[in-house]
């Protein structure tokens, strides 16, 4: 038996935080999941998987919300009682019970189980806080984050929605470079944790832009995480391009930008 199950859709950088917190204390995670224009021919349950005709005819269809608008969705009472936010990733405990919903609450799920394997979620309560504020701090990175690139698929988004997300990334990759000073080599305490692998998927996840390089083109735009990036946080790109290349990240993270790489080229 696993010691925890996510459904989402794939590929997603923010899977990764759990993916590469596992990796490195020992947890056995098992991803149920597909593209996001197939989800919507999935049952989405703690025993996720496509749509039988039995399952078209026991579930209600609801309207999907936020990257599934305007579609719907077959959600099983059951998901939505451990999700209630009824959003992916959802995680859950071996025994289906227990929802896990927001993916740092996944990472810090899988850190918990792991914990006498390795300390990814600090040694003590001051260090454990000190992660936590990291975390938080991403998310007000990552709300600005998902806008803007869901923005980009539509070519007349609105300006300001790029000038918001331009100012959210520098507030946080300065943040980044300056706990990194004047020479450290991890964000919390003196090894790796979970505010570092939770700024490596944030940045993985917002990579997507260069998809988008013909709509930002049309509207004068530029993509905010350019290759500028390296001169204005030296520390905090340096410690991300060191990071992709550790054996925990590699396996995620290498093949998505290749390919990423690849497309937007």
């Amino acid at each position: 038996m696993t010691d925890l199950r996510i459904f989402s859709y794939l590929p997603n950088p923010r899977i990764w935080k759990a993916t590469i917190a596992a990796r490195l204390c020992g947890v056995d995670i098992e991803v149920r999941g597909a593209k996001p224009s197939e989800l919507k021919d999935w049952l989405w349950d703690f025993d996720a998987h496509p749509l039988s005709d039995a399952d078209r005819s026991t579930t209600t269809p609801r309207a999907g919300r936020v990257g599934f608008k305007g579609g719907t969705l077959r959600k099983t009472d059951a998901f939505l009682a451990g999700h209630p936010f009824a959003t992916v990733p959802a995680a859950f405990s071996p025994d289906g019970t227990t929802g896990i919903f927001e993916s740092n609450s996944i990472m810090r799920a899988v850190a918990r189980i792991g914990e006498g394997r390795a300390r990814l979620y600090g040694r003590d309560p001051y260090e454990s806080s000190r992660i936590d504020s990291f975390l938080d701090a991403s998310l007000v990175f990552a709300r600005d984050s998902q806008l803007y690139l869901l923005a980009l698929r539509d070519p007349d988004f609105a300006a300001d929605i790029h000038a918001r997300a331009r100012d959210a990334f520098a507030i946080y990759a300065a943040g980044i470079d300056q706990a990194l000073q004047p020479d450290r080599p991890f964000l919390v305490g003196d090894g790796l944790s979970l505010a570092d692998i939770c700024f490596v998927a944030e940045l993985c996840l917002f990579l997507n832009e260069r998809h988008h390089r013909a709509t930002l083109g049309k509207r004068g735009l530029a993509p905010i995480l350019n290759e500028q990036w390296r001169e204005a946080f030296p520390l905090a790109s340096a410690h991300f391009y060191r990071l992709i290349d550790h054996p925990a990240f590699a396996p995620d993270v290498q093949p998505y930008l290749q390919k990423l790489y690849a497309r937007a080229a």
